[in-house]
């Protein structure tokens, strides 16, 4: 081998070393690219996790008020209930009508005027029967609809708070 093939060669050699590293650059800088590009996008989806904590931690307070405000409601409406079936379950626990008036009533039940009477003492001798309540029937249907109206209420209401 002569020094012009020695020389033909290490140059051939020397292109190709130059011709890789050049290619390891490129290659590098699309590396150095891509690292960049996946910072940035870890940058964006840590502010998103930042935002997405915020909006958790505002929905776990608003759920917390809700739950007050429901079991609130439920507190009204459940006294508004007891309330109301304790006033119509004292007046009928106060109120007695004679076997003959319910006859009547059950007779007449078109009629509008339901006489209910009580006796004026608690002796056990016969004494005469005073009227105590007069109520019309178009109100007790009334009555019972929203006693039905608010059981169905305080149900859903439940419901809403499993």
């Amino acid at each position: 081998m002569t020094n012009a093939e020695t020389i033909t060669k290490l140059n051939n050699a020397l292109s190709t070393l130059i011709k890789a590293y050049e290619e390891l650059q490129e290659d590098n800088s699309n590396l150095k690219l891509r690292i960049n590009e996946l910072e940035d996008e870890v940058l964006e989806l840590e502010g998103a996790k930042e935002d997405l904590e915020k909006n958790v931690d505002e929905f776990k307070n608003h759920t917390q008020e809700d739950r007050s405000n429901i079991s609130s409601m439920l507190g009204k409406i459940e006294s508004i209930l007891n309330r109301k079936s304790s006033d119509n379950n004292n007046s009928s626990n106060n109120s007695t009508s004679t076997s003959s008036e319910k006859e009547k009533s059950e007779d007449k039940k078109d009629d509008i005027l339901v006489l209910e009477s009580t006796p004026l003492n608690n002796s056990s001798s016969s004494t005469p029967v005073a009227p105590q309540n007069v109520l019309k029937k178009e109100d007790e249907d009334v009555s019972n609809s929203n006693k039905i109206d608010l059981n169905r209420m305080a149900s859903l209401l439940n419901g809403f708070n499993h």
